[in-house]
């Protein structure tokens, strides 16, 4: 069911809320968050369908905030109006929805807009599509969320993004760049887990340019392995590989395709396993599960992308063979490892 509602107030909306409930026959309906999703005109179908789809797992009011401009007139402009399209039953997914369209001097003032909509005794989630502030945090509509979910992979530079956003973190901060290395995350620590008693000498992840994704995955590896770590550019679709040297032997886990990647580590067979491009509703799901500061998140963003090597890596100058010490076995056995972890 939709009620369209023009020049309105938040009381209409709420209003409005109860009679499309009642219309239904679902006077009461359990929603365990209210959803707040920031984007423009252009983004807003995609980011609502992809929050339908969240909202099967987790029941939500989902409240889209489109800041739009009335007219060209200087006029039309300064006008402040409040449009609402409010939508309930199969309309809007599991739960509720309503697009509000903020004109004039309503735009500077969204969070007032919002406030009054918001489910009493219920977590408060802020979503960013596309254009998300440098401080979600301070963002008056940000302040409102226990969580605040952005995607640097929309932003106009991902990689300074993420410098930004460790510049500004704040408990109850994630990203969809982060979620989305959710399933390399846990294949690489299953690997290590195989193998306890390996030492990770370096780390190196391979993908896409202007991938934030992949630098969150070589700042995770570099911060709780406490290695260097390496992130070099491949032609894609998203990240295609990441390698681990380690004393025993490489550990990697290449995806070429978009879907099915392959784990080889030294002594085994390679093994092929899941490991798909997931969507924007899948990602957006799983930052619904936990509505607790992310501190794995934190830790790996504040390492820094500028600690990160970029590119292939240069060997050192050979000494002449007059001049060239002899090297212990434990060196060389280094340097070998060096070499095939730069891919000579």
């Amino acid at each position: 069911m939709k009620i369209d509602l023009t020049d309105t107030t938040a009381s209409k909306i709420n209003n409005a809320l109860v009679q499309g409930r009642r219309a239904i026959g679902a006077p009461a309906i359990g929603m365990v968050l209210t959803l707040v999703i920031v984007t423009d005109e252009e983004h807003a179908y995609d980011a609502l369908k992809a929050a339908d789809e969240a909202s099967r797992e987790h029941p939500s009011r989902k409240l889209v905030v489109i800041k739009r401009r009335a007219g060209r007139s200087p006029r039309d402009r300064s006008k402040a109006r409040l449009d609402a399209d409010v939508r309930v039953g199969a309309d809007a997914g599991t739960g509720e929805t309503v697009v509000l369209r903020l004109y004039g001097e309503v735009i500077d003032h969204a969070q007032s807009v919002v406030l009054p909509l918001l489910l009493p005794d219920a977590p408060v989630v802020v979503w960013w599509p596309v254009a998300s502030p440098t401080d979600p945090h301070n963002d008056p509509l940000g302040a409102l969320g226990q969580r605040r979910v952005t995607d640097t992979y929309a932003a106009e530079n991902p990689v300074a993004e993420l410098s930004a956003r460790a510049a500004n973190y704040t408990p109850g901060d994630t990203d969809l760049s982060w979620a989305r290395i959710t399933p390399w995350r846990s294949m690489l620590a299953a690997a290590l887990d195989q193998r306890p008693d390996t030492e990770v000498i370096s780390a190196e992840v391979e993908g896409e340019t202007c991938n934030p994704s992949g630098e969150l995955l070589a700042m995770w590896l570099a911060d709780r392995l406490g290695v260097p770590a390496r992130r070099t550019v491949s032609e894609g679709p998203g990240l295609t590989a990441v390698r681990l040297e380690t004393r025993n032997g490489p550990i990697v886990l290449e995806r070429v395709n978009g879907s099915v990647a392959t784990l080889s580590l030294h002594g085994q067979p390679d093994r092929a396993v899941a490991l798909k491009r997931r969507e924007t509703a899948e990602l957006l799901a799983e930052e619904l599960r936990r509505l607790d500061p992310d501190t794995i998140y934190e830790s790996a963003l504040k390492y820094g992308v500028e600690r990160l090597s970029t590119g292939p890596s240069e060997p050192a100058a050979e000494p002449a063979a007059s001049e060239a010490p002899a090297e212990a076995p434990a060196a060389a056995a280094k340097k070998a490892a060096a070499k095939k972890a730069a891919g000579k």
